[in-house]
């Protein structure tokens, strides 16, 4: 990790979810290929408000469905307790992870 990477977040609500999509600035509009996965980090979807990471952060603790790109966004969410490492999948060097929190309610 870069000593103050950047990175794009953008907020959705919908039906009580709050998604939030966070990517490392660097990679914005990339297409990261490998193997049988095309991914394309799209602006339409990752471009919101460029913050740091510590924000990023707090943004995500808001959040119930979550998408991350790039290996700054990843790692911090790992070392925050966001993510599990062995949920996190690298496509051509780029790490990717997702969460949803599930449930809350009685059974």
């Amino acid at each position: 990790m870069s000593d103050h990477p950047m990175v794009y977040v953008k907020k959705y609500s919908s039906e009580g979810e709050v998604v939030i999509a966070i990517c490392d600035a660097e990679i914005l509009g990339t297409t990261l290929k490998d193997n049988n996965i095309n991914f394309y980090v799209d602006p339409a979807f990752y471009k919101g408000e460029l913050v740091t990471l510590e924000k990023a952060l707090r943004i995500l603790s808001e959040a119930t469905i979550a998408n991350l790109i790039g290996n700054n966004i990843v790692e911090a969410a790992i070392q925050h307790g966001f993510i599990h490492p062995d949920a996190v999948i690298v496509i051509n060097g780029v790490k990717h992870a997702q969460f949803a929190v599930l449930g809350g309610g009685n059974a």
